[in-house]
């Protein structure tokens, strides 16, 4: 029913992802496949829903209906079999701010929050920029295999280093990793026993690749589900992000109450009336858009492996499982980090996502949004054959 193969033109529009090319890589004339969102048109569904309620000559306070909430949680339920009470479900502003609101409630100046690097680079801004301290559980990357947690590193770190809190990235981003229910289970476990909060990014988790199951953090044992404050949102599943509606789910009364009971009194948990219709609206006729666009970008991917099979050896990708954004693996080419740098935005004319900024652990790496029409991410292939056979040359 959609054509995702329709290039769009964004420029003139406030977009990041062209926006601050020029601040962000030095250059206006670049491909974006940076920033995490999709080059695709909205589920019509939304745009109609917004533009009926645009279309009223007021725009006043808003209020939003119990059937919003309903169509979070029937979408939770149905597509990740997650059952939500109304009580423990909050609206936020943005799942990174909802994040920054969870490390300023829960834990204070000084206190050490664990991440797994490389990871999503915006959870050590927050961290470091409130004045706590980030302890890092790095992911063991083997070749053959692919990344996978440090449980015992974990255990450590918990015992020996009593940090406050956890930001677990569920998927994971920027390698697209579904964490399985046991390793889940696990994590929540040794969080359980030493007082740890999980806060648990979900706002990829509609994004599993292959029709695999998505599986929430605090669905995954009781000691999860008492340890876990889980953000997720409509924004990355529907390409609405500039609408601002995230949610969050707190199980375990004593860690909801007060927080939320703070989120009000702050009006941090108030949303606009474009949040929530936009919202129910993808929650509730969204379905056949999503599944549309994730057979789409599965072909992307395919994509992707293919050219580089074929074309590029010297590079190679983490086979995602969830996300469209593809990890990338440069270090068979032995350049510096500046080399490779300039190697992408100077010789290939694209703006990609610098592994680095992930963590040291992400040197040599590059992440590529693939949510892009087929024609588009081809062109992009191309430059970038081109300019690795021009250093290769030389």
């Amino acid at each position: 029913m959609y054509n995702f193969d329709q290039i769009i033109d964004r420029h003139g529009t406030g977009c990041a992802k062209f926006g601050e090319l020029g601040e962000l890589f030095g250059s206006t004339e670049l491909t974006p496949l940076w920033i995490a969102d999709m080059d695709f048109a909205v589920c019509p569904e939304i745009t109609q829903a917004l533009r009926r309620r645009i279309d009223h000559p007021i725009y006043g306070y808003a209020v939003a209906p119990d059937s919003y909430w309903k169509s979070i949680r029937t979408w939770l339920s149905e597509r990740h079999g997650f059952a939500v009470d109304r009580e423990e479900l909050a609206f936020v502003p943005g799942v990174v701010k909802g994040i920054g609101y969870a490390v300023n409630f829960f834990t204070r100046p000084g206190d050490k929050i664990i991440i797994q690097p490389p990871v999503y680079h915006p959870f050590r801004r927050v961290i470091e920029g409130n004045k706590r301290q980030v302890l890092a559980n790095p992911l063991i990357f083997n070749e053959s295999t692919g990344y996978e947690m440090n449980l015992s590193e974990l255990r450590r770190l918990c015992r020996d280093e009593r940090p406050a809190m956890m930001i677990l990235c569920n998927p994971h981003n920027p390698i697209g990793i579904q964490w399985s229910r046991e390793v889940l289970a696990e994590v929540g476990e040794i969080c359980h026993e030493y007082g740890v909060v999980v806060v648990s990014d979900e706002i990829h988790g509609d994004l599993v690749l292959h029709h695999k199951p998505h599986y929430p953090f605090a669905a995954c044992s009781d000691h999860c589900a008492q340890m876990a404050v889980t953000f997720g949102a409509p924004s990355k599943t529907f390409n609405i992000p500039g609408l601002v509606s995230s949610w969050c789910v707190i199980k375990n009364p004593k860690l909801r109450r007060d927080f939320y009971d703070w989120l009000e009194i702050n009006e941090f948990s108030t949303p606009t009336f474009v949040s929530t219709i936009g919202t129910e609206a993808a929650y509730r006729n969204g379905r056949q858009w999503l599944d549309e666009a994730m057979a789409y970008i599965e072909k992307n991917i395919d994509l992707v492996r293919d050219y580089l099979r074929d074309n590029l050896p010297q590079i190679g990708m983490v086979e995602p499982q969830a996300s469209f954004l593809v990890w990338m693996d440069f270090r068979r080419l032995g350049l510096s980090h500046e080399q490779l740098v300039d190697l992408v935005v100077n010789h290939a004319h694209l703006a990609l996502n610098d592994g680095e900024m992930f963590g040291a652990e992400g040197h040599g790496f590059m992440r590529v949004n693939v949510a892009t029409p087929s024609s588009c991410l081809l062109d992009a292939l191309n430059c970038l054959k081109t300019a690795v056979a021009e250093i290769e040359n030389n």
